[in-house]
């Protein structure tokens, strides 16, 4: 009886047990089911909040020559061979965040920041090329979405092609004044900025004067600060606080936060805090417009993969130069042949 008894008792805990794991089992199943669900959902909303603008469709052939590309080893699975990016911030009217983070309460944008990211066939060196909003250009002919297309303006001012043409007439602009193929085309709003910024835990920056502009809301004194978002943006914007309140100034600003932001990008190690990631990537995509190229999660990740020898102190930033333009004091023209020569070092 009592070896009945034992086996008897024995058999139960057996029997909970196996029920226990299974319950468990199946739990388990279910988290990874919904894990995965989830990490495929965060992809496909990622995905889908890039838009694009087909550039080359827009432009045809009748653009400067494709860089020609050395193959690269066949061992190596990521791309290879020099870039130029046209890099655009838009001061866009669309949306609450972008109206309050100054962007106005009309509609439409304008190229507000406009950067030629040269980056060569090793991915390991880049220039970064700013292009002064206020530069006197011939903006040629862009076709326009709605059809026909738009006349040719003299002694235009080079942040009016976006306004007039968008993204095709902005990139078209560049590639004739500087006779360089734009392979990609990046642009980001205001919104997207200071996200990215807020993302990144803030960006830390140094300046050389004390900057005091009522129309950006920045007041800081020389020296170096933790921007958040708001601040970081406001400082690529200011112009009336620093030097002679032009827009040459500026540049010299956008620049130090290019550097800023490539040292917060590199010593932010994003891949092991997966929840500050996807902040990050939802900061970027979200606020992010590309050419056809560059308009999805994979192309993008592909490219920054491929960059990733690129550290912040192999970054040269410099302005196209320019001079004071003759019909008007208060813009200017690119000065010759120093502007040919830093365009023809970049293709």
């Amino acid at each position: 009886m009592t070896g009945l008894d034992d086996s008897a008792d024995a058999g139960r805990p057996r029997g909970r047990r196996s029920k226990a794991l299974k319950i468990a089992g199946l739990t388990m199943a279910g988290l990874l089911v919904l894990g995965a669900g989830a990490a495929g959902w965060a992809y496909w909303h990622l995905d889908h909040n890039i838009k694009s603008v087909d550039i080359n469709q827009a432009l045809g052939d009748d653009r400067p020559a494709k860089a020609v590309i050395t193959p690269s080893p066949s061992a190596s699975p990521l791309p290879t061979g020099s870039l130029n990016i046209l890099v655009l911030g838009s001061d866009s009217r669309s949306g609450k965040e972008n109206k309050a983070l100054g962007g106005g309460d009309s509609s439409g944008a304008r190229s507000d920041t406009a950067m030629v990211v040269h980056i060569d066939a090793g991915r390991k060196k880049a220039t970064v090329a700013s292009i002064p909003r206020d530069t006197l250009v011939t903006r040629p002919s862009c076709p326009l979405r709605s059809g026909g297309s738009t006349a040719v303006a003299y002694n235009s001012m080079f942040n009016s092609a976006y306004s007039v043409g968008g993204a095709v007439c902005a990139v078209k602009t560049v590639e004739s004044i500087t006779n360089v193929r734009m392979d990609h085309y990046v642009e980001i709003d205001f919104s997207g900025f200071a996200r990215l910024v807020n993302a990144l835990g803030g960006v830390t920056v140094t300046t050389d004067q004390d900057i005091d502009d009522d129309d950006s809301h920045l007041h800081l004194k020389a020296g170096t600060h933790t921007l958040n978002g708001k601040q970081a943006l406001a400082l690529a914007r200011t112009r009336h606080g620093i030097g002679d309140g032009s827009d040459l100034g500026r540049i010299g600003l956008q620049q130090k936060l290019v550097k800023a932001l490539l040292e917060q990008i590199s010593s932010t190690n994003l891949f092991t805090d997966p929840a500050k990631l996807y902040t990050v990537a939802e900061a970027v995509t979200s606020s992010l417009t590309t050419d056809t190229g560059l308009d999805s999660l994979s192309e993008l990740v592909s490219l920054g993969e491929s960059l990733k020898g690129l550290s912040a102190d192999r970054v040269k930033t410099v302005m196209m130069p320019v001079v004071t333009a003759p019909s008007d004091p208060n813009r200017v023209v690119a000065k010759e042949p120093a502007a040919s020569r830093l365009w023809e070092s970049l293709r």
